[in-house]
């Protein structure tokens, strides 16, 4: 059985440009998909967050708007929510958290990790331990790819410098109208820091696969980012 540690942000504010505090968390659907999919498949998934801090769903993500209008999938979303709260409530703490451990790490996105996983060091050290090794599989989903940020390579470059992937895109920022007030936008960084980055078109599905490296673009790859994360797995088992 595969060991997968899932990394959630346990930001619920987001700090803007302004200054102003927009409430955040993870995206629903970037948790329920992945976990749902992972969990089907008989994989151990462990929960870690900063502080054990227990992780809250952005109200956004299960909202009408944000999911096309179908209320029957945000009803599905809040009943598997609820389902999984004995999960969600049991955070580790990522600063106990031992890489090793772990075949796969999956890390979902919301505005949230870019409060608290872009600048976390016990995150990074997570990935500094894990992309190297070719046995095991990175996989980060929307702005979950913040958290790649503060990883670093023995040499003290970045981490991902050179890798190929996919997040969330500017232009998706600025289509559900947060770009302006953004602190950062999290595709400028990742080119920035030195990505070789790829998108499709916004809102549909697009996963990027280098090597051990999985990445999804926004919440509609969650679910394909999640499928690609097994098969690496059964790849390298």
């Amino acid at each position: 059985m595969s060991s997968v540690l899932m990394v959630l942000s346990a930001a619920r504010k987001w700090t803007q440009k302004d200054g102003t505090q927009r409430p955040t968390g993870f995206w629903a659907e970037e948790f329920a998909d992945p976990h749902r999919i992972l969990s089907a498949a008989g994989v151990d998934i462990t929960l870690a967050t900063p502080g054990a801090r227990v992780p809250v769903a952005d109200e956004m993500s299960l909202s009408e708007q944000a999911n096309g209008g179908d209320t029957a999938k945000v009803a599905e979303l809040r009943a598997y929510l609820a389902g999984a709260a004995g999960f969600l409530e049991s955070p580790v703490r990522l600063e106990d958290v031992s890489p090793g451990d772990y075949d796969a790490v999956v890390i979902p996105g919301g505005h949230g990790p870019m409060q608290d996983l872009a600048v976390n060091e016990d995150v990074a050290r997570v990935l500094e331990a894990l992309l190297p090794d070719p046995t095991k599989v990175v996989t980060a989903i929307c702005h979950g790819q913040a958290a790649l940020l503060p990883a670093g390579a023995s040499d003290g470059s970045w981490l991902f410098a050179g890798r190929r992937l996919t997040s969330f895109t500017d232009e998706e920022e600025r289509q559900v109208g947060l770009a302006d007030n953004a602190p950062w936008l999290l595709e400028t960084r990742l080119r920035g820091a030195g990505a070789v980055y790829e998108s499709g078109p916004a809102w549909g599905p697009y996963i990027a696969v280098d090597g051990n490296l999985v990445t999804g673009q926004n919440p509609a790859s969650a679910g394909p980012a999640a499928e690609a994360l097994l098969k690496e797995l059964a790849d390298r088992a």
